[in-house]
């Protein structure tokens, strides 16, 4: 649907490639997720939490925890599946538990663009990378009763 809207059609419709491919990348680029030399949010690890599925249940209780810290009105994003579960937005957990766009002192931010990508300011090692990932897992799970999980796949070592 982003995409659609920013080449002004219908989802579905057909633009040529050359326009979908430049809207595509302009798209990814205000996202910091476009390899650029100059710019620190682009040397991420990419989107680095999935989205939650969550029971029906466990999705009433997050909403629960959600309004009695941020307010009555709130509403956490709710897109039901085709399996009677219902998936949130990981970006939205991860900013409303305090972990803000550019969150962190050291060399392994949060991205000031979007707030999935933890990104490397400079001379970052694994294990910088992995404390950040784990402090926001944890502040997630203790905010919302939701634990995020990590989409790139790790070897030798775990959050």
């Amino acid at each position: 649907p982003e995409t659609a809207r920013a080449l002004g059609v219908e989802a579905g419709d057909r633009v040529p490639l050359t326009r979908a491919r430049e809207t595509v990348l302009r798209l990814r680029a205000g996202k910091g997720m476009v390899l650029d030399p100059e710019d620190h949010d682009t040397w991420s690890a990419g989107s680095f939490f999935t989205n939650p599925i969550l029971t029906i249940e466990a999705f009433d209780a997050f909403a629960a925890k959600a309004r009695a810290r941020l307010g009555d009105e709130v509403a956490p994003p709710a897109f039901p599946t085709t399996d009677g579960q219902v998936k949130t937005s990981a970006a939205w957990l991860i900013d409303k538990a305090g972990f803000v766009k550019g969150y962190g002192t050291g060399p392994v931010r949060i991205s000031t663009k979007h707030t999935l990508a933890l990104t490397n300011r400079g001379e970052a090692t694994t294990e910088d990378l992995l404390a950040l990932a784990r402090e926001v897992v944890a502040g997630v799970r203790d905010a919302f009763g939701v634990t995020l999980v990590n989409e790139p796949v790790t070897v030798g070592v775990a959050l």
